[in-house]
């Protein structure tokens, strides 16, 4: 665990972080992403991250979302958790998966082209288990909501050609 993490934990699971840090953290995340060419992901310090480009559910357009992620190891892919800080509302990036699975992310400077798939059952409770261990305030985000957080399992895409997403 990096120094500090007990510390990001404990501030993330609060409600004022809840409030503030949608507005502050993908904006930074998304301009120092854009200004080092893919390169650096600030909130990444912390814990993995990626960032998303999906179609818009409603519009099609390409929705770019800096994102957690719980990433399973070479070739295993990565988790997506919907928490959307612990707020009432799915984040729009989860709707966007569910209407528009092929997508593409930046990770760790490259771009991957990759399919979501919503995780639902057995699977889905194995998988909150594990991101619980990986980010235990996703716990206290379950807490103070009543929808269930989605989960994702990003899958790169064998069949992925130049100019798809």
């Amino acid at each position: 665990m990096r120094p500090g993490t007990r510390l990001v934990q404990k501030l993330s699971s609060t409600r004022a972080f809840a409030r503030i840090a949608p507005h502050v953290v993908p904006a930074m995340d998304r301009a120092v992403h854009r200004l080092t060419r893919g390169r650096v992901l600030p909130s990444a310090r912390m814990l993995p991250g990626l960032v998303l480009t999906a179609k818009g559910a409603r519009s099609g357009e390409p929705r770019t979302t800096p994102l957690a992620c719980v990433p399973l190891g070479p070739g295993g892919g990565w988790i997506l958790v919907g928490s959307n800080f612990g707020r009432p509302g799915h984040p729009a990036w989860t709707a966007n998966l569910i209407k528009h699975p092929d997508a593409r992310i930046s990770w760790r400077g490259k771009d991957v082209e990759v399919r979501a798939r919503l995780l639902e059952g057995a699977e889905r409770e194995a998988v909150w288990e594990e991101a619980l261990r990986f980010w235990p305030p996703y716990a206290t985000y379950q807490a103070r909501v009543e929808r269930q957080i989605r989960l994702f399992r990003l899958e790169e895409r064998a069949d992925a050609g130049p100019g798809d997403s």
